[in-house]
C-alpha cells in the first residue's frame, strides 16, 4: 500500500489501565506495519556505527474515545475498504497469536467489543474514519 499523503492513526478506548494503552498501541501500530510495510523507513546507525532497527517513517497519531466511537471508526474503516487492525478486550486474557485470534473469529464484526483500532491511509480518509476520537493525553 502505498499512499501520497499517509496518515497512521491509533484510537485506544479512553477507559483503559496505562499498561493497557500501551499494550493495545503497540499490537496496533504492528499490524498496521505488517499491512503498510513501506511506511518503514531507513535503519539508523549512530556515531560508532552501530546500526539499529528501521521504525515508521511517519508520525502515529494517538487519539482516545469511548466504545461507541471505536466501534464506528472500525465500521467506517472497513466501510472504505481500508486496513484496519483490531484489539478487543478479550485479549488481554490471552496469551498467543492463535488464542487472539480464535477469540477475535468468534464474535461478530459489530459486536466486537473494541479497546483499540488502528488505520493507516491517506490524510483526509483516516480523518474521516477517526471522526469523534479526540488527541490522547
Amino acid at each position: 500500500m502505498a499512499f501520497e499523503r499517509p496518515k497512521i492513526v491509533v484510537v485506544v478506548r479512553d477507559d483503559l489501565l496505562a499498561w493497557q494503552e500501551l499494550n493495545v498501541t503497540a499490537f496496533l501500530v504492528s499490524g498496521l506495519t505488517a499491512a503498510a510495510p513501506d511506511l518503514v523507513g531507513e535503519p539508523y546507525v549512530d556515531a560508532d556505527g552501530q546500526s539499529y532497527l528501521p521504525m515508521l517513517g511517519h508520525p502515529v497519531s494517538v487519539l482516545s474515545g469511548d466504545a461507541a466511537t471505536l466501534t464506528a471508526a472500525r465500521a467506517r474503516a472497513a466501510g472504505r475498504g481500508m486496513a484496519v487492525s483490531i484489539y478487543t478486550a478479550q485479549l488481554f486474557a490471552t496469551g498467543n497469536d492463535a488464542d487472539n485470534r480464535a477469540e477475535v473469529a468468534a464474535v461478530g464484526s459489530d459486536d466486537l467489543d473494541l479497546v483499540g483500532v488502528g488505520v493507516v491511509g491517506e490524510r483526509n480518509a483516516v480523518d474521516r474514519v477517526v471522526k469523534g476520537a479526540r488527541l490522547h493525553g
